[in-house]
């Protein structure tokens, strides 16, 4: 048996047909509101779907122009949840997102008591505009809000509305006088989406479109409990060992140094990725799965996600930095050099080291 091999559900699981015809309706009445607005990027879109289904946060990442903004304040206008933008500065605080306590004064008593007013992350969904332009500790007041769900101020925590969805973005030019994400942020969001230019014909369509004067309304179609219900029919989807395998090869491969590593990764990168991305790996792939009609995930499914889950989560070093490989070079490699059928991947013997260790 393969991968490709039908797998039954269990009782109530999320991957009946009715599962599947929900999780598909939702996904198409988003897009249709979003067609609305944007032009093209249907790979963009599809990634930022499967994350909203995972329960995942995203950063996009591409020029200027690209209608990255847009596109988020589109999808939020599509869902009937809160919606906030942050525009990260060198001068934002912590306090700015994350709320403060005001001394507020009660005029028939004349008492006075501290009351919290609540910042824009008490939104569901949240833009981070620009998230590299904004020093550590406002980065950080961030991290715990996506990893956590909460905020700490002072010594009081806040719970944050469920659900929370944490979009950002980020410019690949002009880094000076901006601060990079730490990789234990970085690893916190489950997609890094690249957006890149329109073709020829979206471009024209753009255009035509933004210079007409007329604009678009965008409805909302899905509600906080509706994404919720969502969430939990993307979870109930059963995988098979060998893609759990398969996805565990993908990325225990990626950790310069250990046994049954590829040549190449101890050549080109000084860091792999960690345990979240098996995590968000096959997340992924159950969401994405549902979402092209099967009942089951395959090893397809692993491989189409492998680069926004992976690409933020491997470090490069400067021998791969000067024959121009960057980490899509690597998982691209990655990929073609691992096995995907279940005979194959288990008979490997240098991953069978790497299952071993």
């Amino acid at each position: 048996m393969n991968d490709e091999s039908s797998v039954v559900p269990e009782a109530g699981g999320g991957g009946g047909t009715e599962s599947i015809d929900r999780l598909r309706a939702a996904d198409q009445k988003i897009r249709n509101q979003m067609g609305r607005v944007i032009v093209g990027q249907d790979a963009v879109l599809e990634q930022l779907m499967i994350a909203l289904f995972s329960r995942g946060h995203c950063i996009l990442e591409g020029v200027p122009g690209l209608a990255k903004t847009l596109m988020i304040s589109t999808l939020s206008r599509s869902l009937s949840m809160g919606f906030a933008r942050i525009q990260f500065t060198p001068d934002l605080m912590p306090s700015d997102i994350t709320g403060t306590d005001v001394l507020q004064e009660n005029r028939d008593t004349g008492e006075r008591a501290f009351r919290f007013i609540q910042g824009p992350l008490f939104h569901e969904v949240v833009l981070a505009d620009e998230i590299n332009r904004t020093p550590p500790k406002t980065q950080a007041a961030l991290l715990e809000a996506m990893q956590e769900r909460q905020v700490t101020v002072g010594s009081d925590r806040h719970e944050l509305p469920d659900p929370f969805f944490v979009l950002a973005t980020q410019n690949p030019i002009e880094q000076e006088g901006t601060y990079p994400l730490p990789e234990a942020q970085q690893d916190r969001f489950m997609f890094k989406i690249v957006v890149d230019y329109p073709n020829v014909q979206e471009e024209r369509q753009i255009v035509k479109q933004t210079t007409s004067g007329a604009e678009a309304s965008v409805e909302a179609v899905l509600s906080g409990a509706d994404i919720l219900e969502l969430q939990q029919i993307v979870r109930q989807v059963p995988v098979t060992d060998h893609v759990v395998d398969y996805a565990l090869a993908l990325v225990r491969q990626t950790r310069v140094g250990q046994p049954g590593c590829p040549d190449f990764i101890n050549d080109w990168l000084s860091w792999g990725a960690g345990p979240r991305a098996v995590q968000f790996l096959l997340l992924g792939a159950k969401a994405r799965a549902l979402l092209s009609g099967e009942a089951h995930v395959s090893t397809s499914d692993i491989q189409a996600l492998a680069a926004p889950v992976l690409r933020h989560r491997i470090v490069t070093n400067f021998a791969a930095e000067s024959e121009g490989v960057t980490p899509d070079t690597v998982i691209e490699k990655l990929i073609a050099e691992t096995p995907s059928k279940e005979g194959e991947l288990t008979s490997d013997p240098r991953l069978q080291k790497i299952f071993a260790a």
